[in-house]
């Protein structure tokens, strides 16, 4: 019910593959955390693919991301960087700086990407329209992945405080909708739903999965199960390799490849000798980007076990256009990104017996899970980069 208008909003927007006639140029301002050709994250994908979708639409971008000039480079200086890694005092100064000269002339509507950077330059966006991409709660996922207090109330500060001013709060599910109203006091009024995109042309052309499997050096004689996490504590893999530790009690025979890289690597080691997995659950380390398509086709089934804080998953969109089915606990929105594909992609929680259980039904009965055509085709239809940019759009044109 709280995200009732945010639904509504969304109804007004095109449908997939129905385009507004085109709009003459409007100018926008956008700060983003990181441009994804140098900085390899969800939001950063999100942010770069976004802008280039917008610019097919009629919208001229500009902006400020971290960096180190790849961004200016590519927009012929219509985007500035800033260091990263210099202290936040210098970052604020050199924000600011940057901001100055490209609010002139003014754009017609200012985006943020990030809470941290918005803020510094809150003041020079008062007489603009400002639209929140709200792409995860970063004081409650630092909670959960064990920051102190005081770094969890201070990123709050800075969060709400940008939140707040915003008129429009784009959310990547109704599960983030709620976070956004219920921890930062977001107005349902302000909110609307779009889910997230995904290029998706770089995951259907992978060739066969015996192809895929040996271009990985995988094993090709056993059912593959992959996960694609960054391994910290909120990400669910230590439940998962407790479920893999059931399956083989079961005789239920798979391998998971865990690919990804994060503070929990040594202790997730640990685990899997405990259980005496070794043969069972293998650390793939960091894929490059060029090879993540590549590793969801040689899988048989991806699965997304997440204990908590999941807005969207890309992972799953990812999975799903390169023809492989896709397992998810039911946290977050992530069950909002499958469901409408079929309600079985969804595990019964996200404790170990029941990430063990779905599992075990996935791999004894096949035949109940969508096969390739059909998840490459929910994939397109839903979460193609054209049909999210239009819906985005929308919202922009609301407030211009």
């Amino acid at each position: 019910e709280c995200l009732s208008n945010a639904v509504l909003a969304c109804s007004k927007s095109p449908a997939p593959g129905q385009r507004r006639s085109t709009p003459v140029t409007q100018r926008i301002f956008q700060v983003g955390s990181g441009w994804f050709p140098e900085h390899k994250g969800g939001a950063e994908n999100v942010f770069y693919n976004l802008h280039l979708g917008l610019e097919k639409l009629g919208f001229e971008s500009c902006g400020i991301v971290p960096g180190k000039g790849q961004a200016e480079i590519d927009t012929q200086g219509r985007f500035r960087s800033f260091p990263a890694d210099a202290s936040m005092l210098s970052r604020a100064r050199a924000i600011r700086a940057a901001t100055d000269e490209l609010l002139r002339p003014r754009p017609a509507l200012a985006t943020s990407h990030f809470a941290l950077y918005t803020l510094p330059i809150l003041d020079k966006l008062r007489a603009l329209p400002l639209v929140v991409h709200f792409h995860g709660p970063w004081a409650l996922e630092s909670a959960a992945e064990g920051a102190s207090s005081h770094s969890v109330r201070v990123k709050k500060l800075i969060e709400t405080a940008v939140y707040r001013r915003a008129q429009r709060v784009i959310v990547l599910s109704e599960a983030f909708g709620r976070i956004a109203q219920e921890h930062y006091g977001v107005r349902d009024s302000a909110l609307r739903l779009v889910p997230g995109g995904a290029d998706l042309s770089a995951f259907t052309t992978q060739g066969s999965r015996a192809e895929a499997r040996t271009r990985m050096g995988w094993v090709e004689d056993r059912p593959v199960l992959l996960a694609v996490r960054r391994l910290v504590r909120r990400m669910g893999l230590d439940r998962l390799i407790e479920a893999m530790a059931t399956l083989r009690q079961k005789q239920v025979d798979a391998v998971l490849y865990i690919v990804g890289k994060g503070p929990e690597r040594l202790a997730l080691e640990e685990l899997v000798r405990r259980h005496g997995l070794e043969d069972t659950v293998r650390f793939a380390g960091f894929v490059p980007d060029e090879l993540l398509p590549v590793a969801y086709r040689a899988a048989d089934l991806v699965v997304v076990p997440t204990a908590a804080l999941e807005g969207f998953g890309l992972i799953a969109v990812e999975a799903l256009a390169s023809g492989t089915p896709v397992l998810v606990t039911p946290v977050g929105g992530l069950p909002e990104v499958v469901s409408g594909l079929s309600p079985d992609l969804v595990l019964p929680g996200s404790d170990a017996d029941s990430i063990a259980s779905g599992l075990a039904a996935s791999l004894t009965m096949p035949g109940r899970l969508p096969d390739e055509a059909a998840c490459r085709r929910y994939a397109e239809a839903n979460f193609a980069w054209p049909v999210i940019s239009e819906r985005i759009a929308a919202v922009y044109r609301e407030l211009i």
